[in-house]
């Protein structure tokens, strides 16, 4: 489709207003809205950039970001310039929002992250190299700097990383009326806040305020006596994950962030919080098929360099099942069904394996798994695989049966099939419990192990079975 004439690019425009949501159905983005911001920025056409892509959210950047190919990407940041949201950058993979960064001017950046929340500026700074953070801090007014470096010192994926350190804080003494005007007059605080927080001199939390209560509320009331103990104030250093947990548990909309004396140092909502959510799920999944922290926008190098590792433990793993099979070599060159069947058993054994592992490491990751109960989900995984190897086993034994004509076959699968299938569910469970209990992260190496034992196991036990029965036949 050409653009070239001023009767198509109209029409393009109107057609473009005319798209309130620039999403298809299955939640792509829209491969007519495509071509217009392609046509636009090969035609350096500034007026449709801002008026139809500046104009997006910063979640539909994001998403319009990562659709167009990356020299699009680089020539629309620069065209919109400071019509560019840099938030949109939060929204997009970390190798798309590292390459887009590194072409920016420092004083581009430092000038846009004056405008943004501290947990979005701080989202952008934490990938950048230490001497492009200097640079882009000291451009930035007192206050702002000395809240972005104090985010920055915290750990990564804590609770003081993720904080927005704008928050709007009063004496106990103050009236509810001096605390509304506060709020009326103050150009400083921010944009959107659900919760007042009560401080001491020494900014130590001592309770917090809601809006409503607040509005209901007569102006000579002072605070001190319509305030509440925080709910679950979250210690700064606190793992970002649990700190989602106690949102989930307690039904939290915001809450304060507190460092090691009790002062208040920030406040985590939960736009925040479900960013989170959303983080550790990806993560747990990636991790277990042992890619790690891989992206689509990670370049051929990167990605097999981050696949290698758990290839190569599984390749030892693989070599640990070949000298298995070995020791029955006589047993195979005899009976051939063994070699065409004893797929299936480990096959079967490794499926089952990995549906108990998924269960039992995202158990460990919400914590609903733990000593308390351990042993009753055991018992009951352990229950799961014996029930289903005997329902399994008696339909591959029939298979089997009739497939090579031989009630021995039948019987030796049958039998494996169910040793394997416990074991399996054993080890799916026991796996990750072992590996949390001695600190490695189950969802990165439990299924490597697991896929071993269900290997190991099904193979001895069935060609185990098959050279015993045959040498006493």
């Amino acid at each position: 489709m050409s653009y070239t004439g001023d009767d198509n690019r109209a029409a393009a425009e109107e057609n473009a207003v005319e798209m309130s949501d620039i999403y298809a159905d299955d939640g792509s983005v829209r491969s007519d809205f495509l071509m217009h911001v392609g046509a636009a920025i090969a035609d350096r056409d500034l007026l449709y950039l801002r008026q139809h892509v500046a104009r997006l959210h910063a979640s539909e950047m994001g998403d319009l970001l990562e659709a167009i190919q990356p020299d699009q990407r680089l020539a629309l940041v620069s065209l919109l310039g400071k019509d560019f949201d840099l938030s949109a950058l939060t929204e997009v993979d970390e190798a798309i929002r590292l390459d887009i960064v590194e072409h920016l001017p420092n004083d581009q950046i430092a000038e846009a992250l004056g405008e943004m929340d501290s947990d979005d500026a701080v989202y952008i700074l934490e990938d950048l190299d230490q001497e492009d953070q200097e640079e882009i801090l000291a451009k930035l007014p007192f206050t702002e700097r000395v809240r972005l470096r104090r985010s920055l010192d915290y750990p990564e994926s804590t609770a003081g990383r993720r904080m927005q350190t704008e928050f709007v804080a009063v004496p106990p003494f103050w009236t509810v009326g001096q605390t509304i005007d506060y709020m009326r007059e103050d150009s400083e605080l921010p944009e959107s806040f659900t919760q007042i927080f009560v401080i001491d001199p020494t900014f130590r939390l001592l309770g917090a305020v809601d809006l409503d209560r607040i509005l209901r509320t007569k102006r000579s009331v002072k605070i001190e006596t319509i305030m509440r103990e925080t709910n679950h104030p979250i210690p700064a250093e606190m793992d970002q994950e649990e700190a989602a947990q106690l949102f989930e548990q307690y039904d939290l909309l915001s809450a304060a962030v507190v460092d090691e004396n009790n002062r208040l140092v920030g406040v985590l909502t939960i736009d925040d919080v479900v960013d989170v959510i959303q983080e550790e799920a990806e993560e747990d999944l990636m991790r277990l098929g042992g890619v790690g922290d891989e992206e689509l926008s990670d370049s051929i190098a990167s990605t097999s360099r981050s696949r290698v590792p758990w290839l190569t433990v599984n390749l030892f793993t693989a070599f640990l099942s070949a000298t298995v099979i070995s020791l029955f070599d006589a047993s195979i060159q005899q009976i051939v069904a063994l070699a065409i069947l004893m797929p299936t058993v480990a096959g079967m054994g490794g499926n089952a394996g990995s549906q108990t592992m998924t269960v039992t490491v995202r158990a460990l990751a919400t914590r609903n798994l733990d000593i308390h109960n351990a042993w009753r989900i055991v018992r009951r995984e352990a229950g799961v695989g014996l029930l289903n190897g005997m329902l399994f086993g008696l339909l591959v034994g029939c298979v089997a049966g009739i497939w090579f004509h031989d009630i021995n076959i039948a019987g030796i699968i049958a039998t494996a099939m169910l040793i394997n299938m416990t074991a399996a569910a054993l080890a799916g469970i026991l796996i990750p419990l072992l590996l949390d209990k001695c600190g490695a992260d189950p969802a990165v190496s439990s299924a490597v192990f697991v896929t071993a034992v269900t290997d190991v196991t099904g193979f001895s036990a069935f060609l185990g079975l098959a050279t015993w029965w045959f040498h006493i036949s």
